[in-house]
């Protein structure tokens, strides 16, 4: 039988019961190997390598002692010539042999044999396989020549006197010098400057030069001249100079020698240096070097990050940057990845702002180039994104980019991020200030179709001015528009406040009406101490408490003004000498010198019955002549507030047949669906249902309905029509403002998206009818090779729609201001040419607001998203800017905060007469806080006989004035009249024309030119008519009614703008637009009684057909 414990071998250890229980420690100790790594490192030559080479610190110790070992040799040296007498010997035995002290040879020894050491040391830790490499290099063999035959005079006691060239070890020097700094810099972790580094080798190498000639020469001189190291000095820069003044000059063949190579040498080696040094020099003009640490630390600085910078941009950041006093100590550092151009340059060299701005190339992804910018020790960052994109999106990537790594590299400097594309905002939520400009935009274009010229007010608020802006201008409106042009938003607590600390404890509407009517400022909103919230017109409930933040509308601040009692006798002669016309504005007793305002205080007393007193013809109407007082504390029966909240109201009436069958029933409630992330939730007007999206076509019908034109539909409201390239998602910001919950159903405009926009679309869309149509600037368009003609193709379509549709108000956006002035363009209209020409008179002055007297832009029918770039800017001084427009813009919706709205004054208003007296009307009765008026003007002027037949000679002798503002009302009265309705007008033009062209020929080219413009003006309407039966006969082939289309109803005629916070003794006129702040409709209660008529409850438009009455 077989013997298994001899055939079954035994189990391995780790497999025994003992080691299951014990577990798997005994095997693992028998079977583990230990490795170490790194073994190369641990010889004796690599700890050597490590030590001498690859540590910096260790390194640049011994580049530093090798460094102080050559300057020494030199100083010995200096001290053995000044030491040895050169009188002894003959011939050339002199420049053989010196004299040297025993000591002396000493160090010199000691100092070779270490110099000579370290050299064959270093050699031999760098070593890479070519010995020859190393031996042939120029600092080895100085070392060779200058360490070794001191090492010879050791064993050879002979030749201890023996010359030895030792002052070539200032090159060794220099060679040490360069690898030294470069082992400083990575030492301390900091990036080296090219620059630094260029400069101190030019200087190191022009030393070396010198050295080297004043030893070489003073040596060689023993045997001839016998000059001493002074008068060696002195031949050298006088040779090096170019001077020569021939005093002292070499007398033997080696001296010459040595001075021919060693000016050889100069004219090789110095140019190269020179020319390395102006390539840097001008590398670093265009990254533009550094910003001081040392200044960044004692002066204050903000950076300005930007993709590319164009001039525009620039001067709109600086001019409103440094128009805040405290702001001009500040400097601005500009971190831009591009090179500056050449205007940008140019504009930089201004001394005004060459001691104040620093351009920096560079990106703010890379961490040298914020160390550059000091970005950690910066006030402030603003990341400004490229709208000249094509792709907008990607520019938004790249700002975000930028946000990140600022906030990362200096995770406390505030940032003030714009953003172009809503749905972007929350990658960048950590910023302290965001504008996103495609929210801002919708928003500002759909108020600007109920509260009109909006976008010209935000844009007037946002900007700094002086309100000083064509005071010499001889037309009224213009010195009314620019004076109030100056008035911004600023803030103060209410206890340190003059013009609000009286009112603590009074109603927020008591307030408002009683500073405006003693000091014109206007109170718009409050913010509560322990709040962040800003709310605009609270109400008349709220009680103004000593801890407020109050926020008013003023030409200046309350801290730049100084206050003084005006005289009752002289306020008595104002008052009866104040107007001579109905649209005539007092001046103002306000006193605009080096940024302090005086502000005359007026009597706070009550006026009496005889004050308000009304007109005769109102008197004749039986109206009340009188206005109920301001409530120190708010009463709610007092205030005849809009019950939008209620379906009983009068603007939510039972609807009628017509409404319940096409289904037009309405919820109030928040939308559904956000559209992106970080939309501010808003209550407005829903459906009940969802429409299926095969119905939002409005050009085909579907299943549901059979409309295929905007007339089928029967819209008892105008259109409002949206040229837009693409439906993107900040059409959610046009639409909700046209929707808010405060808006009353009967004034909800019906809302058509114009993908495309061909004359067909545009007839089957409804344009003969509509309210208002927005022309968004397109994204394909923003890019174009050059910067101004972005705008091209919108500013050509506009001014088609402009010419075939007279009647229509059409809103623009642009991408440059200044193609505002292409907008309705007439080439031989003399006031647009006197416009022009004021406009370069303002910006030659240095104004912000130059562009603002284009018509177009005053009445609000174009403007330009970058104009609200200042919005971001003010908000480094006033961070409260970016939430008040917001609020205004209904973008941001505060529970108890007040809204943007209008109304409308009509002849039965006119009682009322002046601002002050309506912003009394307001406070009591429905609590708003009216902000400003848009006024329209009338240009029209009756045609007279003796304004046709007018002579030539009057013509040529009127004076400049006269051409630039006089010639507006003949041209546009000889535009408009209908002179085929008039034979005798008509009969009367033509005899002139003839008598024109009978006038002696001493003006012929200002004649020629004159009868050429009355042609253009007696067949301008046949153009008119020919454009219409153009637009008629289309809309026939269409299948549509040309019933609606009225092209002779234009507004050439009627100039528009905004006067912000007017006077308080202003006149009311006829039609004015009054912007109202309304109080939120939530905050009150509705009234128990009959809802009553009450025409403050009505937010109208420009077109609104039920006027607005008090």
């Amino acid at each position: 039988m077989v013997d298994l414990d001899s055939e079954v071998p035994p189990l391995p250890p780790r497999y025994r019961f003992r080691d299951l229980l014990l577990g798997d420690q005994g095997w693992q100790s028998d079977d583990r190997v230990q490795v170490e790594f790194y073994m190369n490192e641990n010889t004796f030559k690599e700890r050597l390598k490590l030590f001498f080479i690859k540590n910096q610190r260790s390194s640049l110790r011994i580049r530093l002692f090798n460094f102080s070992l050559k300057l020494l040799s030199c100083f010995l040296y200096i001290i053995r010539v000044l030491l040895d007498d050169p009188a002894q010997g003959l011939g050339w035995s002199p420049i053989i042999w010196v004299n040297r002290s025993l000591p002396l040879w000493g160090l010199q020894v000691s100092v070779a044999v270490i110099s000579l050491f370290e050299t064959l040391l270093l050699s031999y830790l760098s070593y890479k396989g070519n010995i020859w490499e190393q031996i042939l290099r120029i600092p080895f063999l100085l070392e060779i020549i200058n360490a070794v035959p001191f090492i010879i005079t050791i064993f050879w006691p002979v030749l201890r006197n023996l010359f030895i060239p030792v002052f070539l070890n200032c090159w060794l020097a220099k060679h040490a010098l360069e690898n030294m700094i470069n082992d400083l810099h990575r030492a301390i972790q900091r990036t080296q400057s090219a620059m630094f580094n260029q400069v101190l080798i030019l200087i190191s190498t022009l030393l070396c030069l010198i050295f080297t000639c004043i030893c070489g020469i003073q040596h060689l001189e023993r045997a001839g001249n016998r000059l001493t190291l002074f008068d060696s000095l002195y031949f050298c820069i006088v040779t090096f100079s170019t001077v020569g003044f021939g005093d002292v000059t070499p007398k033997i063949w080696p001296s010459k020698l040595l001075v021919v190579i060693m000016i050889c040498v100069a004219l090789v080696v110095l140019p190269i240096q020179f020319e390395q040094l102006a390539y840097l020099w001008m590398e670093r003009q265009k990254s533009g070097g550094n910003y001081s640490r040392y200044r960044a630390q004692t002066e204050k600085h903000v950076v300005l990050c930007v993709s590319s910078l164009k001039i525009d941009l620039l001067m709109d950041f600086l001019n409103e940057f440094y128009a805040h006093p405290r702001l001009q100590d500040y400097y601005v550092v500009i971190l831009c990845p591009t090179e500056m151009d050449a205007q940008v340059r140019r504009v930089l060299q201004i001394p005004m702002w060459s001691q104040r701005v620093i351009y920096l190339q560079g990106s703010a992804l890379k961490d040298q180039d914020l160390l550059r910018a000091k970005m950690d020790n910066a006030e402030a960052c603003f990341i400004l994104s490229s709208r000249c994109e094509v792709d907008r999106t990607a520019a938004d990537h790249q700002t975000i980019l930028r946000a990140w790594a600022v906030k990362d590299f200096a995770p406390n400097c505030p940032l003030y991020v714009q953003i172009l594309k809503p749905e972007n905002k929350f990658h960048i939520k950590f910023a302290d200030h965001v504008v996103c400009e495609e929210e801002f935009k919708y928003a500002m274009l759909a108020l600007n179709c109920i509260c009109p010229a909006t976008s010209t007010l935000i844009t007037l608020l946002v900007h700094t001015s002086r309100g000083q802006e064509s005071q010499q201008s001889p037309e009224q409106w213009q010195k009314m528009y620019g004076r109030c042009s100056g008035n911004e938003v600023y803030h103060i607590n209410l206890e340190e406040s003059t013009f609000f600390a009286e009112y603590e404890g009074k109603s927020f509407t008591y307030a408002s009406f009683h500073a405006h009517k003693k000091f014109g400022v206007c109170l718009i909103g409050v913010r509560k101490e322990d709040n962040k919230n800003i709310l605009l017109n609270p109400g008349p409930r709220y009680i103004m408490s000593s801890t407020d933040i109050c926020f008013y509308i003023n030409i200046t601040k309350e801290e730049n003004s100084a206050f003084k009692k005006q005289e009752k006798h002289r306020k008595n002669q104002e008052s009866k000498l104040s107007y001579h016309g109905a649209s005539r504005l007092p001046v103002h007793s306000i006193i605009a010198s080096m940024g302090t305002v005086a502000i005359d205080l007026q009597d706070t007393g009550c006026r009496s019955g005889a004050t308000l007193a009304l007109p005769s013809e109102g008197s004749k109407e039986g109206r009340r002549p009188s206005i109920a007082p301001v409530l120190e504390v708010g009463d709610s029966s007092s205030l005849h507030t809009c019950d939008l909240l209620s379906d009983q109201s009068e603007d939510e009436t039972t609807p009628s047949d017509d409404e319940v069958s096409a289904g037009l029933e309405y919820a109030k409630g928040y939308p559904p669906y956000s559209p992106y992330i970080g939309s501010s939730p808003t209550f407005c007007h829903l459906l009940h249902e969802k429409v299926p999206f095969c119905c939002l076509r409005l050009d085909k019908g579907c299943q549901h309905n059979y409309y295929e034109d905007a007339k089928a539909y029967g819209f008892k409201n105008k259109l409002i029509i949206v040229a837009a390239e693409t439906a993107g998602n900040g059409l959610y910001n046009f639409i909700v403002p046209l929707r808010a919950y405060y808006r009353p159903k009967k004034e909800l405009n019906p809302i058509v998206l114009l993908l495309d926009n061909p004359l067909d679309d545009l007839l089957r869309c409804g344009v003969t009818f509509a309210a208002n149509m927005v022309v968004v600037d397109k994204e394909s368009t923003m890019s174009a090779e050059e910067d101004y003609m972005a705008d091209a193709k919108t500013i050509v379509n506009v001014q088609t729609l402009f010419r075939l549709f007279s009647s229509l108000s059409i809103i623009t956006e642009l991408t440059h201001p200044a193609n505002m002035r292409f907008m309705q363009f007439r080439a031989k209209d003399c006031y647009s040419l006197a416009l022009s020409k004021l406009e370069k008179k303002e910006r030659e002055k240095g104004s912000n607001l130059a562009f603002m007297f284009r018509l177009p832009f005053a009445a609000g029918r174009v403007f330009s998203i970058s104009m609200l770039d200042t919005l971001l800017y003010q908000s480094f001084v006033k961070d409260y800017m970016i939430s008040i427009t917001r609020l205004l813009l209904g973008l941001d919706t505060t529970p108890g905060s007040g809204f943007l709205c209008s109304m409308k004054i009509t002849e039965e208003d006119l009682w009322i007469r002046t601002y002050a007296r309506l912003y009394q009307k307001l406070c009591s009765s429905t609590g708003d806080i009216p902000i400003g008026v848009y006024r329209t003007e009338s240009q029209k002027l009756t045609t007279s006989e003796s304004q046709i037949s007018i002579s030539v000679e009057e013509w040529e002798d009127t004076k400049d004035t006269k051409e630039q503002f006089g010639c507006r009302g003949n041209h546009r009265n000889s535009t408009s009249s209908d002179q085929s309705d008039h034979p005798l007008l008509r009969r009367k033009s033509m005899q002139w024309a003839r008598r024109l062209s009978r006038r002696a020929p001493r003006h012929s080219a200002k004649t020629a030119e004159k009868i050429n413009q009355q042609r253009m003006n007696l067949y301008r309407r046949s153009e008119r008519q020919e454009l219409a039966e153009l637009v008629k006969n289309r809309m026939k082939h269409l299948g549509l009614s040309p019933a609606g289309y009225d092209e002779m109803n234009d507004h050439q005629n009627t100039l528009s703008y905004i006067l912000i916070n007017p006077s308080p003794d202003t006149r009311l006129e006829l039609n004015d637009i009054v912007y109202l702040i309304r109080p939120d409709p939530l905050t009150y209660v509705p009234n128990a009684g009959p809802s009553r008529k009450n025409s403050f409850c009505n937010t109208v438009g420009q077109d609104t057909r039920e006027e607005t009455q008090l």
